[in-house]
Order: C-alpha cells, then structure tokens, then sequence
C-alpha cells in the first residue's frame, strides 16, 4: 500500500457522482437505452490472455495477517512487543490477582537469544497457610486479537515454554471472557527442580462449548516463582494444515489466484528501515523469530506469518509467489547507492553450512542491524531459501522447516513505488544485477514506468498502482488502450476506488473496479498481472477502507468487489475476443468476451461480461459472429452482481446484500437480446457446441 493521494479534478468527479446516485436514489432508476453488442469470436482476431492474469496482493495491514489469516490465538505470543527493555508492557496481557497475591513483571532470562524477554510471575499466595488464593488461582490471561473465537468439539494445540525452580501446578485454560465460564483446561504438574531448566511444553485443549470471545489464562494456587515464554494457541484443522485460518484461506482460494504478491507495500518498507520487513528473521523454528514493530500500520507482529509461510500460502493456493523486497527506503529514509554497493562485499555467507548457524550469524553479522532488510546479498540468500535445494545454504534452512522441494519463485519485485526517491534507480540497478547473475530467469518488477525502462535501466516487468475515485476509475477502462505494443508489460499490482463513494466497500467502487478491469482484460497484451488492495481488513483494526475481506475472530464477509473479482477468475489463460458496443448518449456500459474451459468437465464457454456503470437500464442486442462451433440452446447461466442502491454495502449482519446472483439462461444463441440492469456487472456464460475435432 501507498499513500492516497487525490487531486481537485479527482474529488470534482467524485462530488458529482456522489450527488447523481443520491438523486438516483431518491427518484428511481431512468428510463432505458437501446443498444448493441458485436462480438468477434473468430480464431484469426483471439489472443491468449496471460496465464497469471489476475492474482491477490496481500499486506500486513488491517491485522490482515496477525489476529486475522496467521490462525495464530495469542497476541504477543513472546511478549516482546513491549521492547527489549525490562520491565516491560505486557499487553495485551492481564493479571489476574492483586498485588498481595501475585506480582508480575519482565525480565531478560528467556532461552531464546533473539527473543530474550520472558514474564515472571512471582506467586505470593498458596492453596495452604495464612495468604490464600483466590478460588480459581493467580495468574495472566490473553484475550487474543478482540477475543479468541472457541468452538465446541474443537482441538486446539497449546505450547509454551516454562522454567522455575520450585513445584509446579500450573492450569492453562479457554475460558469466557471474564473468567468464569471454563471451555478446556490441561494442569501443569511438575516436582521441585523439574523445570529447573527452560522446558517446551506441548499439550491438546478440547473444548466443550463455544464462546467466540474466548481468552487463555494460566493460573496457579502454588506459591513460587515460574518463568514463561513463547505461549502459543493454534487451532489443529488449519488451512492444508499449514497455520492459516480455515475460512479467510477458502475465500481466497475460491478466487483462484495466479499469483500472490507479499509481503506489502508500506510494511515491507516501514516507516524506519529498522522496522522494514527482514525476511531471514521470520524463518525457522517460530519460538526463535524475534518479530517486529509494524511501524508502516502501528501494531507489533510476531511474524509467525513469515517467509516461508508466504511461500506456503502461494504453493496452497496454487499461485505464483511475487516477492516484494526492500530496496534500500523506507518511508522516511534512504541508503545511498554507495552503500547499497558496499554492502555486496560485506553479506556473503557461502561457506555457512548448519542451521543454527546460518540464521545466527544473518542476525549478527557485521551488516548494520537496520541494512540487513535492504542488501543485495540478502535477497539473492531470500531466493537461493526459496528455490535452492535441500543442501545448499539457504535451501537445507527452507528443508529444516519440512518443505525439502523448492518453491517456485519466480517473480521479485524491487521496491514500493520509490522511482520518484533520489537513489531508487541505481538501488535497482545493483539488485537487478545481482539478482539476474544468480537466477536469470527470475523475471524482475521494477517501480518505475514503462518510460525509464531501458537496455541501461532493465525490467522484465513494471508495477502500476491505482488509488482513485469510482467515477475516475471507471475512466480508467481506457488507461492502457494507447500503451506502447513493445517492452516490458504491466504489473498492476494494486489498484482500489477511495474516496466519499468507495464507503467501506460499495457497489458503485466494485463496479468502478470491475470495468477496469475488463480495460485490463482488453490490453491483456501489455498487462501481465493485476491484485486489488487491501485484501483483508479486521473489523476491530480498520487502517484503511475499502478492503476486499473482512472479519473478526469468528465471521467473515466478502464486499462487493470481492464478488466482483468471482467474475474474472476464469479469464487467467482464456481467450479474448474483440467486442464493440453501440450505443447512442450513454457511455456508462462497457463489455469483455472471452472463452474459457471448465478444468472439471472440459466444456467450453463464451463469457460476456456487462459494466453498467449508469443508472439506466440498457436493452441490448448481441450478436456473436466467428464462432468454429455454436452455442447450445440449454446448459448457460447469467450471473448478476447489483442491489437496490449503488452505495449499498455488506456487512456482518447481511454478508451477501450485494452478493452474485445467477440463473439459467434460456435458448441461448448467437443473436440474443438481453436486459442489462442499472449500476450492474452482468456476466453471461454461453455453453459452447463440442468441437468436432474434440476427443471429450
């Protein structure tokens, strides 16, 4: 994500939108138009959209991630959010107890070098003698992110680390918000000296209830001391398995992207570079990530959602991974080309071989701490983790973690938008080159326009992003209809309508959005890729609006533009077809075609897809001409995305308002007449005759 910036012809436009559909509102949709539709189906005019055409951007922002698709329960799992200076704040961490019972603090003691703070709880009271504990014990609880959501019958997977020199009998239990109500528990039992050392403790909760504003809490009746670390609460049935949560994973995957880009925008640059996004702190064993403060967003992430669990998520869903990586800026710095240059010399690790090591001395080389997410070195190791194999440095890392086979890598994106900063060209440039010496087939985005890129200044592709109004987006559809035929093409890796009418997610911004993207479809042959932003956002922690996703702990809802996107996931490797509308006095319905096959049956579709943008219905004529084979008079749908009002929204209490409809479409052919409804995405799906040639 960038910053939104908007200029007075912009919010001109948006003004007089917004003061057409509230008239539209008050008064009723407008009489319609008449129009026609030419579609060119014949093979001669087709050309292949890019396989990887439509994909998902995701960002740690929103707590998109943490307390969102990382299922992770526990917030500030290793309570170091609070610094590394102790006593520390321990939020969202509570005591339970009073000062005469329990006493709670801080230290530097944790068995974990690069997470060396750990809580001490020194328990006063006793189940025996004169200071008895409460009923129920002293001790912490953790709410989580705005409640745990626990499910009856549900098994959830507790690990902790404990040490204390004294006997122990300490009960971790989900209960209720306030304490009283008791979902699972499992008692900690151990003799004087048994925990002398630091101890991993790994145990199952099932609970017997569901409360979806659940919390943890650790408590005892035991006077002593005892230590605590790394407490973690995952649900067993993540997504494949692989930590995400089961839901907000099965939206995505539902879009079936081609591509995911991660890890930000603003969040891989930080507002500080010392808090930019390091990716070899955020791979191997969880207990030993140190994490970092979210400056780019305000709020700390333990990075359990790391490196690897990017990668994951994109082999999970089928995507390519796109990399973004830090280029040496944050938001309010710089590192000269100069430096960028001389830390090359500096991070070479070939002769590394152990594990332990490896992530050890990245952590602790001579590499200043803030310039370890901005050298050049340090994203060709990122790519060698990815893609090298299970004996190489990095590689043999990425095996320890249970995936010996490679990723498949192949996309690095430099940068977040920085052309416009003083040194970002010759940072590029010392990357670009590394990157290509050591993978030449890696394709790499550059942040600058298709007008800088040049045999000095080379790109395999560059990034655009789009943040405007609905009715400037809607423009938009034309955006790359003069683009250059030759040179590297487009990745349009964020785009979004903001402003008064995009609201928290509005019809008329997914429909804005929508005829961009049939723009897009239409220069499929100078744009490669295209993700909207945000894609998540937590209902409790909204940073920015729109979002395409949105939650809590325990439900979810797409907004329209999520559905909208439902319209193009079967464009990736269709075939596109020429189309032209004719319509007199209303330019506010644009069209697509193309024909794609369901990978399930092998049938052969046409799809038109129908912006109406206008709050006049349209009765239009199509007519299909070329086709090698006719369309069957039965087997068709229509699905139509619109509701009684352009700026209406989903929300949890109604999460499909403005959701697809469709129904079957009766005797289709190549000559149809159709009703195009006002402020609507249309999408015809004609089911084709076999082919003759066809062995189905």
């Amino acid at each position: 994500m960038a910053v939104q910036r908007t200029d007075a012809a912009s919010w001109l436009r948006e003004l007089v939108l917004v003061y057409a559909m509230c008239w539209t509102v008050s008064l009723g949709f407008v009489a319609g138009q008449t129009g026609q539709l030419n579609v060119d189906a014949s093979p001669q005019n087709a050309r292949k959209i890019p396989d990887k055409m439509f994909g998902i951007f995701f960002e740690e922002i929103n707590h998109a991630g943490a307390g969102g698709l990382w299922a992770e329960l526990v917030s500030n799992r290793g309570f170091e959010a609070g610094g590394p200076n102790t006593p520390s704040n321990i939020d969202p961490w509570l005591i339970i107890g009073n000062e005469s019972s329990i006493i709670v603090g801080t230290d530097r003691t944790s068995c974990f070098e690069q997470n060396p703070v750990a809580l001490r709880m020194e328990v006063l009271c006793d189940s025996k003698g004169t200071n008895n504990c409460p009923s129920g014990g002293v001790g912490v609880y953790n709410p989580g992110y705005w409640g745990m959501n626990i499910e009856r019958r549900r098994v959830y997977k507790v690990g902790l680390h404990i040490r204390s020199s004294d006997a122990v009998s300490l009960t971790v239990s989900l209960t209720s918000s306030d304490g009283l109500q008791k979902l699972a528990s499992h008692t900690i039992t151990a003799s004087k000296k048994q925990f002398a050392k630091w101890t991993k403790i790994e145990f199952h909760l099932k609970s017997s209830q569901t409360n979806t504003n659940s919390r943890l809490q650790l408590t005892t009746s035991k006077s002593g001391v005892i230590w605590l670390d790394q407490v973690s609460v995952m649900p067993s049935d993540t997504y494949m398995g692989h930590g995400f949560r089961k839901d907000l994973a099965s939206m995505l995957a539902n879009l079936k992207p081609q591509f995911l880009k991660f890890p930000g925008g603003n969040y891989a640059m930080g507002n500080y570079l010392r808090n930019a996004f390091r990716w070899s702190e955020t791979v191997g064993p969880w207990e030993e990530r140190p994490g970092h403060f979210n400056d780019a967003w305000g709020y700390w992430t333990d990075d359990g959602l790391g490196f690897f669990e990017f990668l994951q998520l994109a082999e999970d869903l089928g995507a390519s991974p796109v990399w973004v990586v830090n280029d040496g800026a944050s938001q309010n710095e710089e590192v000269s080309t100069a430096t960028i240059a001389s830390l090359v010399k500096v991070c070479s690790f070939q002769n590394i071989q152990s594990f332990d090591k490896t992530i050890n001395l990245v952590r602790q080389y001579l590499v200043p701490h803030f310039l370890r997410s901005c050298n050049v070195q340090d994203v060709v190791d990122g790519i060698e983790f990815a893609r090298g194999g299970p004996k190489t440095t990095w590689g043999s890392v990425r095996a320890a973690m249970g995936h010996p086979q490679p990723f498949n890598l192949d996309y690095v994106s430099i940068g977040n938008q920085e052309c416009w900063m003083l040194y970002y060209r010759g940072n590029y440039q010392k990357f670009y080159s590394a990157i290509k010496a050591a993978y030449p087939d890696i394709n790499v985005v550059s942040s600058c326009d298709k007008s800088t890129i040049s045999p000095s200044n080379p790109a395999d592709l560059y990034d655009v992003h789009v943040y405007t109004s609905s009715s400037d987006m809607f423009s938009r559809t034309s955006m790359f209809d003069n683009t250059t035929r030759s040179g590297p093409k487009a990745i349009v890796s964020e785009y979004a309508v903001t402003g008064k009418d995009a609201g928290k997610g509005t019809l008329v911004a997914a429909l804005a959005e929508a005829a961009f993207l049939v723009g897009l479809e239409r220069n499929s042959d100078v744009v490669e890729m295209a993700s909207c932003a945000p894609l998540f956002v937590n209902d409790n922690d909204r940073r920015w609006s729109p979002d395409a996703i949105v939650f809590n702990s325990w439900q979810n809802y797409g907004c329209p533009n999520y559905w909208m996107l439902h319209f193009f996931k079967d464009s990736c490797g269709a075939t596109f077809h020429p189309s032209n509308i004719q319509i007199s006095s209303y330019n506010q319905l644009v069209a697509s075609a193309i024909t794609w096959q369901n990978s399930k049956d092998k049938s052969t579709y046409l799809k038109i897809k129908l912006v109406n943008f206008g709050n006049q219905a349209v009765n239009l004529s199509i007519s299909v001409s070329g086709l090698d084979e006719g369309i069957k008079s039965s087997g068709s749908k229509k699905t139509v995305l619109t509701s009684s009002g352009p700026l209406d929204e989903n929300s949890f209490q109604q999460p499909q308002k403005v959701a697809p409809v469709s129904s079957p479409v009766d005797n289709a052919n190549e000559q149809m007449g159709v009703l195009v409804d006002p402020y609507s995405l249309t999408s015809f799906d004609l089911l084709l005759q076999p082919s003759k040639h066809s062995t189905i």
